[in-house]
């Protein structure tokens, strides 16, 4: 086992790596910009080291600064946490030739998924159902049309390297296909330096739903059930909860078995999500996201595995010491990303927090790196606070996590607080009847 852990990232998902590796009994450096030199996980860190300016590319997305921070420290590992270069095949391949032990994947594998066209081709491959579309990237206008017109309107065309939304443009009819191709080529070249574009058939009121995999490389995987992530806003997730309200035990298991199946058949290492769009009791591949995800606690809550520590243990070279047969779901989780944003206009809103309290009680989960007295800088992402509750069903889990956010204090900036608010009192929310579209109506007053 690892004696030290180098952890490249910030905010929350780096103290909740600290955590985990402190129960392991692994010493923790935390790196940081010099706008995060007071940040919790700093404090906490046995060691820290200072790796650049606030700006991202100069700091958490500065290679050579963390590859030296590791090795003036002394590390065995690095754990790259979730967005920065988690998912940056050449810095892990980077990690290894140094070394040091990269907490994830390997390069290949998260080559080969951070390709949109490449990682629809694997999944096929590997028998995952995906959605009818363009059997690699667009090279025209006038492909474009075509393709459209075999798959059937509407078509959805997407950034090959891409995430996040950017990149993707609906085509409801042939007249719009050209318009939508030169739009998302652009975004594509401006958003990711690459222009490639693929077509999928556009599916009008599917959700979200995403498996979460724990593989060892060794020929072991399982899941841990399925989260269902479709309150989404721009694309970005909101809200999630575990398991969905939309599927059935055997609908779960039959998916569940596919992609675990998958998983052994590469041969993947590590952590994975493979999320899915589901419609009419359908499931089609979206993407691999060969990482820890931001919403992986209730996933946590309804099995009792801390993922994080299985991360390091396979990365570690141990095999899995769990079978399918020992996952058993419990109960319901949730979790609310609390931003620093008005609730309304989602206009960030950096700045001092005065006054911080976290809720508690039985089943109530905070993953934040608040405090009184800290700034949150204008630099970054706005995440502040994941809130994850956990009941026996999911209408206890719903009266906890009404609860839990009245106690919810957070003074000096804006937060999404009062959204979730109103979000978990829409009787189309309580009745667990959402798609990906419905968010957006109801903050437009549409739902």
């Amino acid at each position: 086992m690892f004696d030290k852990i180098l952890i490249a990232n910030r905010g929350e998902i780096a103290l909740r790596i600290h955590r985990a590796c402190r129960e392991m009994g692994i010493q923790t450096v935390a790196v940081h910009s010099t706008a995060d030199a007071d940040a919790m996980h700093v404090r906490l860190a046995d060691e820290s080291v200072c790796i650049g300016p606030a700006p991202s590319k100069d700091s958490y997305l500065n290679i050579p600064a963390i590859l030296s921070a590791a090795n003036i420290t002394g590390a065995d590992a690095i754990h790259p946490g979730v967005g920065f270069l988690s998912e940056n095949a050449d810095f892990a391949a980077m990690v290894e030739e140094h070394g040091l032990v990269f907490i994830g994947p390997s390069p290949e594998h998260i080559s080969m998924m951070g390709d949109k066209v490449v990682a629809k081709k694997t999944a096929k491959e590997l028998g995952i159902p995906v959605v009818p579309g363009s059997a690699g990237g667009l090279t025209s206008a006038e492909a474009a049309r075509q393709t459209a017109d075999e798959i059937g309107y509407p078509v959805l065309i997407k950034a090959a390297a891409g995430g996040g939304g950017r990149g993707m443009k609906v085509a409801r009819s042939a007249a719009e296909v050209e318009d939508a191709y030169r739009l998302a080529r652009s975004e594509a070249k401006v958003a990711f330096g690459n222009d490639e574009v693929y077509m999928e058939r556009y599916l009008g009121e599917p959700r979200h739903i995403e498996v979460q995999l724990l593989a060892d490389g060794q020929g072991g995987a399982i899941h841990l059930g399925e989260r269902d992530c479709s309150l989404q806003r721009r694309h970005q997730k909101v809200l999630e909860e575990a398991l969905s309200p939309a599927l059935n035990a055997a609908e779960r298991e039959a998916i569940g078995e596919r992609v675990t199946a998958a998983m052994k058949k590469l041969g993947y290492r590590s952590a994975g999500t493979i999320e899915f769009l589901y419609e009419n009791g359908e499931f089609f591949f979206i993407e691999m996201n060969t990482r820890l995800q931001v919403e992986h606690p209730i996933s946590e809550a309804i099995t009792g595995i801390d993922l994080v520590r299985e991360q390091i243990r396979v990365a570690a070279g141990l095999p899995l010491d769990l079978k399918q047969k020992d996952i058993k779901f419990s109960g319901h989780a949730i979790e609310c990303r609390i931003n620093a944003e008005n609730p309304e206009t989602f206009i960030p809103s950096p700045g001092l927090v005065t006054d911080y309290h976290a809720p508690g009680g039985l089943g109530v989960r905070v993953d934040s790196g608040l405090y009184a007295g800290y700034r949150i800088p204008p630099t970054y992402d706005s995440l502040i606070a994941k809130l994850i509750v956990h009941g026996q069903t999911r209408n206890e889990c719903l009266m906890r996590l009404r609860r839990a956010l009245e106690e919810f204090v957070i003074v000096g900036v804006d937060t999404s607080i009062p959204l979730h608010q109103r979000l978990i009192g829409a009787q189309d929310f309580i009745n667990g009847d959402y798609d990906i579209h419905w968010l957006e109506k109801f903050v437009a007053g549409k739902a």
